[in-house]
């Protein structure tokens, strides 16, 4: 099995029964109750099932999980120091990882079946597309453990693995899992800019930028703004300051080598982008995935952290988009950006015209505090 999946690209393997580590769901219904998945309202609608594999599929008897290194060749936070360039998370930079790991688990899949001395053996195949709890089955198979950030750790890999999964009704034989590493360390809960940690292997999504930059589809709530900085599209703080990174290597798929072009894009040509562009640039990877609206209020945001002045008259444009999401961060990038003058008078004329709630309260937000002011922006 783990010779096979490693001619098809895995770069681990390993075997876990269909139960879950004891007070798993119990841990993950406690999460959903206090209400910290935020929008992601599918992780309630599906609770019984991500609690026990068995329950999503009643046949399954082993799971075969596989991981994929996707780790940087470069600093993955150096994106950060430019504040006039976006910063894209690693795992973005460059095709879905979806679309790359779901085929080739295809192939190990059906190599299983045929392989199998008794068949029709029958297998199902997951890549983050159903309630299944990958990273606790990863830990049970010994690929890693659930480190303090939430995140799968691996001994070889750091922080830096994809996950996929295959069930199969074929009564394999267990893999021993993995310990956890983390000891004393709290590297990934203090570098974290918005606090999105509560406690250590409790993640409060509201306050998580990924979640923010990707899942979260309205106006990202002005207290995480600042925060943000240059991230257009997820964050990879707590898992590029994970001490046992220092044992990864750089991904050697090709496909997920950073793309130039996502290393640092300037927020100028990100911001002028139309939908037709949008969605040319970003073909095949999964940046398109939130859209082009969602893609405009995070590079907002970022213009607002920029300090850059010359950035305004492109956030201004902005101010005629049919979308509030965009209007209204499009407010806030200018506000931060211009001295109290121009603010005000751009509010004089604007304001009036607005009839979305949420923009509107964007413009009494200028007039309320008199902007934060020039040079006030950063991350």
């Amino acid at each position: 099995m783990r010779a096979r999946a490693r001619a098809l690209g895995f770069d681990v393997c390993g075997i876990a029964g269909p139960e879950l580590p004891e007070g798993t769901g119990e841990n993950l219904a406690r999460w959903v109750a206090l209400g910290e998945n935020g929008d992601m309202g599918w992780m309630a609608s599906t609770l019984d099932r991500r609690a026990d594999p068995r329950v999503l599929w009643p046949e399954v008897r082993s799971i075969v999980m596989v991981g994929v290194n996707y780790g940087p060749g470069v600093d993955p936070l150096a994106a950060l120091e430019v504040r006039t360039a976006g910063a894209v998370s690693v795992y973005a930079r460059n095709r879905d990882y979806h679309d790359l790991m779901k085929g080739r688990l295809k192939q190990l899949a059906g190599w299983l079946a045929s392989a199998s001395p008794a068949p029709p053996t029958q297998v199902k195949v997951f890549v983050d597309t159903a309630p299944v709890m990958e990273k606790p089955l990863a830990a049970l198979a010994g690929l890693g453990w659930q480190g303090k950030h939430t995140n799968l750790v691996s001994r070889r890999f750091g922080s830096w693995l994809f996950l996929g999964s295959i069930f199969t009704d074929l009564a394999l034989p267990a893999d021993a899992p993995e310990t956890d590493h983390c000891g004393a360390c709290r590297a990934c809960l203090d570098v974290c800019p918005t606090n999105a940690f509560p406690a250590p292997y409790r993640l409060d999504a509201r306050r998580c930028i990924a979640y923010l930059t990707i899942e979260h589809e309205g106006h990202v709530a002005a207290e995480f703004r600042p925060a943000i900085g240059n991230r257009i599209y997820g964050c990879d703080d707590c898992l590029a300051v994970c001490p046992w990174n220092k044992f990864a290597s750089s991904a050697h798929e090709a496909k997920l080598v950073a793309r130039g072009d996502l290393l640092a894009p300037p927020l100028g040509e990100l911001v002028a982008l139309d939908e037709a562009g949008f969605r040319a640039r970003f073909v095949g990877g999964p940046i398109k995935r939130i859209g082009h609206t969602r893609f405009l209020r995070n590079v907002l945001i970022a213009i607002g952290n920029s300090g850059d002045v010359a950035l305004a008259a492109l956030a201004m444009a902005r101010l005629e988009h049919a979308s509030p999401l965009v209007r209204a961060m499009a407010v806030w990038a200018l506000g931060r950006l211009w001295d109290a003058p121009t603010s005000a008078r751009l509010t004089q004329e604007r304001a009036s015209r607005e009839t979305d709630e949420n923009v509107a309260a964007e413009w009494r937000g200028l007039q309320r505090t008199g902007k934060a002011g020039r040079g006030s922006a950063g991350r």
